[in-house]
């Protein structure tokens, strides 16, 4: 097959325009004329309107403003309310001597002490593994094989803890760490 030289190809020439104007121009140019006109006369009567705005703007009288020094001092003394002699109400001396007893309800003390479990894994590497990033954080914690109806699971367990605060505190700071997992059990 014989190569075909695109360079010398070149592009398709053009179709000469045709030398008679089509009707859609004709129409174009025969109202092109009116439209001058009528931008000139609206620019016209826009620039006098201006003008005239002006005119009458500089033609307004021109008001004083007032100092601020005088307008800030006071045109007479202030002068405090004579202090009264009695009390107006009655309550203050009402409350000076009244005893307000509340019944404050026992709060209930929690049972037991507290633990805190932040993964149960059914291989005991996983748990370890737990364990291994609990002790980055700075908590000691253990693994506990339990044995149920579902399986053997390993449990990454945190506590015994007196309060529930300080195993939300310590809670709090794992999850500072990243260890979202955590949860608090009341370990009874």
């Amino acid at each position: 097959m014989p190569q075909k030289d695109y360079v010398k190809a070149g592009r398709p020439k053009a179709k000469p325009a045709s030398r008679r104007p089509s009707r859609a121009n004709n129409k174009a140019a025969a109202s092109s004329p009116a439209k001058p006109w009528l931008l000139i006369v609206i620019t016209t009567l826009l620039a006098s309107g201006f003008i005239y705005f002006l005119w009458f703007l500089n033609q307004q009288p021109t008001v004083n403003p007032v100092p601020a020094k005088a307008a800030s001092q006071p045109t007479k003394t202030d002068e405090l309310p004579v202090k009264p002699t009695t009390e107006p109400y009655q309550y203050i001396t009402e409350l000076e001597n009244k005893e307000v007893t509340v019944e404050v309800a026992e709060q209930q003390q929690s049972a037991g002490p507290y633990q805190m479990q932040c993964g149960s894994f059914r291989v005991e590497q996983q748990a370890e593994t737990m364990k291994a990033q609990i002790a980055f954080a700075g908590f000691a914690s253990q693994v506990r094989r339990t044995e149920g109806n579902n399986g053997v699971w390993f449990r990454v367990v945190l506590g015994p803890y007196e309060s529930k605060r300080k195993a939300t505190a310590d809670m709090n700071r794992l999850r500072q760490q990243n260890i979202n997992t955590c949860r608090i059990w009341n370990w009874t």
